[in-house]
């Protein structure tokens, strides 16, 4: 997702899914992978309960800006800067990421990411992350929750897919870790991620991810759904994303007009000493 070609990258998800029953042998299961998450273990180290959004196009001296760091925006629904009401609004304990069309007829979407160009803000090494969130219907839209790293050049640099959800597919969405080096990855998945088809829109749920240097473990609602083994690479500081655009490498002909993503919260924790 981060700098694949999208097209590429969603050809690949389709053979997974369309060959396999359960997409696992796309990614196998990792060994010593917990059934749930136990947060009672943790202490909470980031906390953004959306009561107000502090942001800015790139910062410095913002909790989230509106661009990937590395300026690698993606997607048919391009990143904008923050204006008053677009993309992003908050109300109630809710931000709302907004997706729709400009003056022009364009796509414009919206990205929040926890560290700015230079590396200011929060980045954390192995933990557990966490957003609650209810996802938008429709053909073409592709919201997502992730971890990545800004990266050195010539060395690995890690990007955890939490969540990619394809409108296209509203009974599934997909996992897959990266590890990128000059623009090429080595990935482990996509793993698709079956769920009751139009559940992900109709309600709020939790998507988390618990990085250690064993094992990278995904959950939904506090359960696991996907797990891959870990290494040193991806065990770099890692910076929480959420963002909403369109396409992905699928069609965004006919998507419904005014598209939004509710997030309730976004968390990480370290274990508990």
């Amino acid at each position: 997702m981060r700098r694949a070609p999208l097209l590429t990258s969603a050809v690949t998800i389709t053979v997974c899914g369309a060959l396999l029953a359960s997409a696992a042998a796309c990614a196998p299961r990792a060994a010593g992978c917990a059934a749930t998450i136990d947060l009672s273990r943790y202490d909470k180290t980031f906390d953004e309960p959306f009561d107000r959004l502090d942001v800015s196009a790139r910062g410095p001296g913002t909790r989230w800006t509106a661009h990937t760091p590395w300026n690698g925006d993606f997607g048919d629904a391009p990143f904008v800067d923050p204006r008053p009401g677009f993309p992003f609004t908050v109300d109630g304990g809710l931000l709302t990421i907004h997706m729709r069309r400009n003056g022009e007829g364009k796509w414009e979407g919206g990205l929040l990411s926890s560290s700015d160009p230079a590396g200011r803000g929060f980045l954390q090494r192995t933990g557990y992350f966490e957003m609650r969130a209810r996802l938008p219907e429709g053909n073409g839209v592709w919201p997502a929750f992730w971890l990545g790293s800004i990266g050195t050049k010539g060395k690995p640099s890690p990007e955890i897919d939490v969540l990619e959800y394809y409108g296209r597919d509203p009974g599934g969405y997909m996992v897959t870790t990266h590890l990128w080096t000059d623009g090429k990855s080595v990935s482990q998945g996509p793993q698709r991620v079956a769920v009751p088809s139009g559940s992900l829109s109709r309600a709020m749920h939790r998507y988390g991810v618990s990085v250690e240097a064993d094992v990278i473990n995904i959950f939904l609602d506090g359960r696991s759904v996907a797990c891959f083994p870990s290494s040193p690479a991806y065990l770099q500081p890692k910076m929480l994303l959420l963002n909403l655009t369109a396409g992905g490498g699928w069609p965004i002909d006919g998507m419904p007009d005014d598209r939004a993503m509710q997030v309730d919260y976004v968390r990480a924790f370290t274990k508990s000493k």
